[in-house]
């Protein structure tokens, strides 16, 4: 069962409506002792990545999430989490992997945030993205974005920049843009990692 952690940053109706359309069953995890319940765990997020850490930090939650060894999967901001460090209020995060969290340039042509449908193209095969077609289209909200590394990208989209729209490394996974909002290759998505 996946247990999605709460530390106060955003709504997760879509997701868990998403989740009940799919039959995955789900709880939350709202401090370290529940973590032993639930056997992979989401780490959602919208909103500010510098306030996120912050909340997440008050939790008490950051140890555990740092030392989980079962599959553990962040959306948006709760990818943005797992980086080093985010320009986003010049804060550190979870560093689960050493890369950075940086802004999109503002220009005429690539508007801030970055926000619609983009094609996905995969990088490596991984267990995430299993009957998903490279180039296939996911939805996107966001004004910053994870540099491009090719040890950790699993997936890579362009918008003003290359970047990474999916990493992994070990049993930690994760993607910038919304499964949960994406459709039928969202939905394969969040199966995916239901099965991992």
């Amino acid at each position: 069962m996946i247990g999605i952690i709460r530390y106060g940053a955003g709504n997760i109706f879509s997701l868990t409506a998403a989740l009940e359309r799919l039959g995955i069953e789900y709880g939350m995890v709202f401090g370290e002792r529940d973590f032993e319940q639930f056997d992979r765990f989401i780490i959602p997020g919208v909103g500010h990545a510098g306030a996120a850490m912050s909340k997440l930090e008050q939790s008490g939650m950051v140890e555990k999430i740092k030392s989980l060894q079962k599959p553990t999967l962040g959306i948006c901001v709760g990818m943005q989490l797992m980086t080093a460090h985010s320009e986003e209020g010049d804060a550190n995060m979870l560093n689960i992997f050493p890369i950075q969290t940086k802004r999109f340039a503002d220009s005429a042509e690539y508007k801030v945030p970055h926000t619609g449908w983009n094609s996905v193209e995969q990088e490596m095969a991984g267990p995430l993205f299993k009957k998903i077609p490279t180039g296939s289209h996911f939805y996107f909200v966001h004004s910053y974005f994870i540099e491009f590394n090719s040890a950790y990208t699993l997936a890579s989209t362009v918008y003003s920049t290359k970047f990474s729209a999916s990493i992994w490394k070990d049993n930690f996974y994760a993607v910038q843009f919304h499964p949960e909002k994406s459709g039928k290759y969202g939905e394969q998505l969040l199966t995916n990692f239901s099965n991992i």
